[in-house]
């Protein structure tokens, strides 16, 4: 079968990436891509400029493969399905029987044409804790430094900044820390999703310098995946697919009050607003970094009408502003 179709064949040797996937007993979700080969994955948390630069590009050259047949495992369910136009696959289905909270085990294979199996793939599946609180965060520029709204910037810090010297925010990790814990217990974390307009290339990528800088552990719901030559617009859309990935997961956990926590560099306001306006029973606070001083005031506008329908609202500066409003409204003990 021809390249041009990038469909799967026997000749090819697919790589299935799966994402970490979240949910309860009625409700499970996991996403993933399949590849023509394995992605390129940092070795090093500190490389040199010109090494970071590559590694980086190499992010942006994968080869995803349409229409690529699946098969997903989980306990004693299979359930079957395809990749999309852009190799992006997503299974959505109830588990037969009761789920503990934690992580689970889920297993996706793809298949030739001949019914073989291609190639398999382990992930993880989590189902929080019974918790009062759950929270959602953006990345850029809400937890680490991006310039977001600047490209050169932000193309200079994603591609010459190594891992371990993209900067976070400074009390941002002790703030996330008493958040996981907030009104819970360290047995009974309060589940995170960071939710961002970065896409599915940089999954590896984000999640090593949040582990590096000790952050809590979380889902991560990120954008459509990109090309090489759409490097340059990297983060620089899906809004509108943000929304969507929120709406999502207040609907898959109806019983919990959600945070949100953003930052004003580009459309969080706008977007947490609207969710909060149309879930206003499941919302109990918003934050929103102020990065963008000339939007501080349409920030301010926004947040106050979500005070005036109940909502707790904080625009900060430093982290450790958020976690004093965190202990006014009684969120952090």
């Amino acid at each position: 079968m021809k390249n041009s179709n990038n469909r799967l064949s026997n000749k090819h040797k697919p790589f299935v990436k799966v994402y970490q996937g979240y949910g309860h007993t009625g409700n499970l979700v996991v996403f993933g891509h399949v590849f023509k080969k394995e992605p390129t994955i940092f070795k090093r948390l500190d490389n040199g400029l010109l090494s970071n630069f590559v590694q980086l590009l190499r992010l942006f050259f994968v080869r995803p493969i349409a229409e690529a047949k699946l098969v997903l495992y989980f306990h004693d369910q299979i359930l079957e399905g395809k990749t999309e136009y852009d190799g992006f696959f997503k299974f959505e289905w109830k588990s037969n029987k009761e789920l503990f909270a934690g992580w689970h085990d889920v297993r996706v294979d793809t298949l030739k044409e001949d019914g073989a199996i291609g190639h398999s793939a382990i992930g993880n599946i989590f189902v929080p804790h019974i918790t009062q609180y759950a929270f959602i965060s953006d990345i850029d520029d809400t937890v680490m430094k991006s310039y977001s709204a600047t490209l050169f910037r932000r193309l200079y810090e994603l591609l010459t900044r190594s891992l371990s010297r993209r900067q976070i925010f400074i009390e941002t990790v002790n703030h996330y820390k008493l958040l996981s814990l907030a009104q819970t217990t360290i047995a009974m974390p309060n589940p995170i999703f960071y939710v961002s307009s970065s896409e599915w290339n940089l999954y590896d990528y984000l999640q090593r310098i949040f582990r590096h800088n000790q952050l809590p552990e979380g889902i991560f719901l990120l954008n459509q995946i990109k090309r090489w030559y759409q490097l340059f617009t990297s983060g620089r859309t899906g809004h509108d697919g943000k929304l969507m990935r929120i709406t999502r997961i207040l609907q898959a956990f109806p019983k919990q009050k959600f945070v949100l926590i953003g930052d004003n560099s580009q459309r969080d306001p706008d977007i947490y607003s609207a969710i909060a306006t149309k879930y206003s029973h499941q919302i109990y606070a918003v934050y929103i970094r102020n990065v963008r001083p000339s939007r501080a005031d349409t920030t301010i506008a926004l947040l106050d009408e979500l005070e005036a329908i109940g909502i707790q609202t904080s625009i900060f500066i430093h982290s450790s502003e958020a976690i004093d409003h965190g202990r006014r409204i009684g969120l952090i003990g």
